[in-house]
């Protein structure tokens, strides 16, 4: 390389890099203290980590984890793809539970029988504090569902009822939602949906619920497993048992309640849909008993699906989560399996049994660039992908 290289403006020297794979900025970060400054940039690694697992890079090109090097998240990438990991067991307790979980920046929650506990975050090294530092209350019966909004938690319950906690006061409301179990809940824009055993679905405003009305009560007819609202605000979607000859699957206007459409044709009798998420306005997915995620374009009158994954072991799908851009993350019925999936391909990436030998479903998974953490019946896990080294540690 000769030396009228390093004299080319920044700006073009960073644009040649860009062009480069992970081993060759290796390589080039070790010839001399400048190129090792230029081959460490952001600018010449956003290329490769859009290509990458987890990296943080959503497929609109947006950069959700902001403020971590850009090169550091394809490493610790790396670590996903190959399944490296170190594996701790956060929390345990006796009971036999079906607990839910979130974690919102370096907070985690998750739900204990009828309480929500809230559990601070720390480096690799510590996980967590065993002690909660809040604890939310407001149902008779076991928590099903939550989600988590900039000011409140929205839970529903076995009461049958809705309880909104506030995130700074742990002060909460409570009331009657439905005649069963509430067994799914979503929030997005000020608007919750609800689903029970009751099989209906309603949908609420989150300013008026002190007057405990429902702006549309919608009629199933199967019992609902799964909501989730399409982020524009338009629709929402309900999971449901698929006891009849209907689809479980289906998608209802937020301003009327009417349904809008049905999506697929040839589910088998109880393939019930147990989560589903939107990964964009026009593309979500969805698990359950008949061991397939599936994905679905919504941008055409067909809705079709376009992509789909079959559990290898015939394991019906509790949980899924995507990072919105190349990876799944799943988790099956048996032995705390939890499973990552690359779109680009057919076949389970790396697979990852946390319970053993008693068996146990990953109720709830969820994961940010770093770490992976799931509920089982007794036990909390995590994964933590930072850890192992590789080829891109001398950069």
């Amino acid at each position: 390389m000769g030396p009228h290289f390093l004299q080319l403006p920044e700006e073009i020297l960073l644009l040649v890099l860009s062009y480069l794979d992970g081993r060759a900025l290796g390589r080039l970060g070790q010839v001399c203290r400048k190129l090792r400054y230029f081959s460490c940039r952001d600018a010449v690694w956003r290329r490769i980590a859009r290509r990458c697992l987890n990296s943080g890079f959503v497929r609109q090109g947006t950069d959700v984890a902001s403020g971590i090097p850009v090169k550091e998240r394809v490493r610790v990438s790396q670590n996903w793809k190959n399944g490296r990991c170190r594996r701790d067991i956060l929390l345990k307790w006796k009971r036999n539970l079906m607990p839910w979980l979130q974690v919102d920046g370096d907070v985690l929650y998750f739900t204990q029988a009828e309480e929500i506990r809230a559990h601070q975050l720390h480096g690799h090294r510590h996980g967590l504090h065993k002690r909660p530092f809040a604890v939310f209350l407001g149902h008779q019966e076991d928590v099903c569902r939550f989600v988590i909004t900039d000011s409140h938690i929205i839970s529903g319950g076995g009461d049958g009822k809705i309880a909104l906690h506030n995130l700074h006061s742990t002060a909460s409301i409570q009331f009657t939602a439905h005649e069963q179990d509430v067994n799914c809940v979503d929030c997005h824009g000020g608007i919750i949906v609800s689903g029970s055993r009751d099989r209906t679905a309603r949908v609420w405003s989150l300013s008026s619920t002190a007057d405990k009305r429902w702006l549309h009560t919608i009629q199933t007819e199967d019992r609902v497993w799964s909501v989730a609202i399409n982020p524009l605000l338009s629709s929402f979607v309900t999971g449901t048992a698929c006891c009849h000859h209907t689809s479980p699957l289906r998608i209802w206007d937020l301003q009327s309640g009417q349904l809008m459409n049905c999506l697929g044709t040839e589910f088998r009798r109880g393939a019930g849909v147990l989560d589903v998420c939107y990964e964009t306005p026009s593309i979500l997915l969805s698990c359950g008993y008949d061991t397939y995620i599936r994905c679905w374009d919504l941008r055409t009158s067909l809705r079709r699906c376009v992509n789909e994954w079959e559990e290898p072991h015939d394991s019906a799908l509790y949980c899924i989560q995507s990072d919105g851009n190349n990876m799944i993350a799943s988790g099956s019925s048996y032995y705390g399996v939890i499973r990552l999936w690359d779109k680009r391909m057919n076949r389970c990436l790396q697979s990852f049994s946390l319970s053993s030998p008693t068996s146990s479903p990953v109720y709830c998974l969820r994961f940010n660039t770093s770490h992976l953490y799931a509920v089982l019946a007794t036990s909390l896990h995590r994964l933590d992908f930072t850890v192992y080294r590789n080829q891109f540690t001398a950069l």
